[in-house]
């Protein structure tokens, strides 16, 4: 796609070193995870990036057939069918912004992908199969997407991969049978996932928040 997304960008601190693409869920905006990276509290010393784009805007089945900004199209909850062509569409987009925070110095291992909900599974759809080493993956409240075709199509480069992995014990949208069978089916592949499961629905809370400042602090 020759796409160009709207971005806010936030810094901790004055020549970041590394960089958190950080991606929304249906229904939300490039503000949406925006007030909690003061709340993560990381050190001034290690400053970072974050990047939060905005999805394009793309037409929703489930909210019938309303445009509004999505990564890919939801054809039914609880799983199913999946709109491949966007999913692989917004994998090329978030490959872009990969490619942009490199040209403005951070190298790819200094770089994290992150996501909630349905940018959780860009987030888990491109990090195994990106071309260089990454630096880690937060899949927040999401599952794995395209399963069947990661082993094939996955890079060597990212097999050791670390990921954090986080959801709800009463999501009603996402169950959290469908999270625990997506990170059963990365853990096969050896991938090393970091799993957390917190008293909530389909949402954030403060454990949560404070388990992905450790994870960021850890592998940053």
């Amino acid at each position: 796609m020759s796409q160009t997304l709207e971005i806010i960008e936030i810094e901790t601190g004055p020549r970041p070193s590394a960089a958190v693409i950080w991606l929304y869920g249906l229904g939300a905006d490039a503000h949406d995870f925006e007030p909690v990276v003061p709340e993560l509290g990381l050190p001034a010393a290690k400053p970072v990036r974050f990047i939060f784009p905005n999805a394009p805007q793309r037409l929703v089945t489930i909210n019938m057939g309303m445009r509004m900004r999505v990564w890919y199209d939801i054809l039914q909850l609880g799983g199913g069918p999946e709109d491949e062509a966007g999913i692989r569409e917004s994998q090329a987009l978030l490959e872009k912004l990969i490619s942009a925070q490199k040209q403005k110095g951070i190298p790819a291992r200094r770089i994290v992908l992150a996501g909630f909900s349905q940018g959780g599974a860009i987030a888990l759809q491109t990090a195994p199969r990106h071309a260089e080493r990454l630096a880690g993956v937060m899949a927040l409240s999401t599952y794995l997407p395209l399963q069947g075709s990661l082993e094939q199509e996955r890079n060597p480069i990212n097999n050791d991969l670390p990921v954090f992995m986080a959801h709800g014990a009463v999501d009603p949208m996402i169950p959290m049978a469908r999270a625990m069978q997506s990170r059963d089916a990365l853990q096969a592949l050896g991938y090393p996932v970091e799993w957390r499961m917190y008293p909530m629905p389909h949402s954030v809370c403060p454990q949560e928040i404070a388990d992905i400042a450790a994870f960021l602090i850890r592998i940053l």
